[in-house]
């Protein structure tokens, strides 16, 4: 073998290299951020940000010095994401937010989250990378779910024991505040959950992803979170008249039977009475904010809006502009509108609320059109699951503001770019079974190894 066919090979190989360590470089960060109180604090949103910076340098290096070429993948997402962050740059540039600083620093923040969205477009390509992000994810989630129960039962009123908040809360798991505990939860589930129902693992794997999903459910439940227990019940909704629509078999039914009944006796046997009366009550509790005063809060955020309804107040300006426009009395200190959209509205106004429509129907446009074979093609399992838990947090917005905290809104973007993306790869093998009956359908056991075992 000549000198430059053994060059060639070590240049592919280190390639492969990079790529193997900005992709879980990308989906570590997201892993970090729930376990650093949702990288909420200065440290953490700085670990988020360098990290991803770091990143994206490592992924231009790879490109000139491995590659010899900078290959982008593009996304249909990208581009609404592109005029967002115009629109902020537009209120920077031309002076038109109440307060530049915290524009300026939450622009930065949004910029990682587009960071970690490009990267994990470029670098999430096959299958595989899927299937070892689908365990990952899943194994993170039930571990965190168990580490929340036994929290739950032994809480001193500090995070991991020994850490005392700078702000009070209900903290629950590793979060000061429970929704947004059970924010994080509500992406997560839908990975085992769809996993446990699609034909693409063994029977084993099911049934164990099926008890960590309702191990995951439940924690939701326990957590006292009303916001989350809509979302994920809505979420069960939503798959159970898609598997209505699609006539799925009457064993996938029973299975989410049996799955719903494990949930139930969780919740029975670990939350008993006070669960029931945190699920009747509207009452708050701990430090949360009672429905009048949300409802103050809404009407309150609208006025703002009519106020300058364009271009918004400002990104990140909201708690600074609000104290002009509260009309009632509290000890709170109002850091949010505890209504994603309409803080959207506040701040970024007309303009920027209805770019984000533009993107989420972009996403579930796109998203609709993998689908269809999710049982047995991985791109539509991993869609499903990503539109889930998207879904989820979305009806969950209406009622808390999950979206700013960074944590949670990294993880929704990644997922926003991933239930967006392009099919995955077809393996060779599958490839060439395909091409070469090109009028028939390839049957889930003449599949290789590899495209039917998760």
């Amino acid at each position: 073998m000549s000198p430059t066919n053994i060059a060639e090979i070590h240049r592919r190989e280190r390639s492969a290299q990079a790529d193997q360590a900005l992709f879980y470089g990308v989906f570590g960060l997201l892993l970090f951020g729930p376990l650093a109180f949702g990288a909420v604090e200065p440290w953490s949103i700085f670990v988020l940000e360098a990290g991803s910076a770091a990143l994206f340098l490592m992924w231009i290096g790879k490109q000139v010095l491995f590659d010899g070429r900078i290959n982008v993948r593009g996304n249909s997402i990208f581009l609404p994401m592109g005029i967002f962050a115009a629109l902020i740059a537009a209120q920077i540039v031309f002076h038109r937010t109440a307060y530049p600083h915290d524009t300026t620093a939450l622009g930065l923040q949004y910029f990682a989250y587009a960071i970690l969205c490009f990267l994990a477009g470029q670098t999430l390509l096959r299958g595989a990378q899927a299937r070892s992000l689908a365990l990952i994810f899943s194994v993170y989630g039930a571990a965190l779910a168990g580490f929340a129960l036994i929290y739950g039962i032994s809480s001193n009123g500090k995070l991991y024991w020994f850490y005392t908040a700078s702000h009070g809360g209900w903290i629950y798991g590793p979060y000061v505040n429970h929704n947004h505990y059970a924010g994080l939860m509500e992406m997560l589930v839908p990975i085992p959950l769809i996993v446990s129902l699609t034909r693409l693992a063994p029977p084993r794997i099911r049934a164990v992803a099926a008890a960590a999903t309702a191990v995951m459910v439940g924690t939701i439940f326990l957590s006292g979170s009303r916001g989350g227990m809509l979302a994920i019940v809505a979420e069960l909704i939503i798959l159970a008249a898609l598997l209505v629509k699609q006539k799925r078999s009457l064993r996938t039914a029973i299975g989410i039977g049996v799955f719903l009944a494990i949930v139930a006796g969780l919740l029975v046997w670990i939350g008993g009475g006070e669960l029931s009366k945190r699920i009747a009550t509207a009452s708050p509790g701990h430090s949360e904010l009672s429905s009048d005063i949300r409802t103050y809060i809404n009407r309150d955020g609208l006025r703002m809006f009519l106020k300058k309804p364009v271009l918004g107040w400002g990104l990140g300006t909201f708690p600074i502009v609000y104290p002009e426009f509260r009309t009632f009395y509290t000890n709170f200190f109002v850091n949010e509108a505890h209504n994603d959209y309409l803080q959207l509205l506040v701040e970024m106004g007309a303009l920027g609320f209805a770019t984000m429509v533009w993107f989420v129907v972009t996403i579930y446009t796109k998203a609709f059109k993998k689908i269809k074979h999710w049982p047995t093609e991985i791109s539509g399992a991993v869609t499903l699951a990503c539109a889930l838990g998207l879904s989820g947090i979305l009806i969950h917005s209406a009622v808390d503001f999950n979206l700013q905290i960074p944590a949670n809104a990294a993880l929704f973007y990644v997922l926003c770019t991933i239930a967006a993306s392009e099919p995955f790869a077809k393996p060779a093998r599958k490839r060439r079974a395909v091409q070469s009956k090109p009028s028939e359908e390839v049957p889930l056991e003449s599949l290789p190894q590899s495209a039917t075992n998760f």
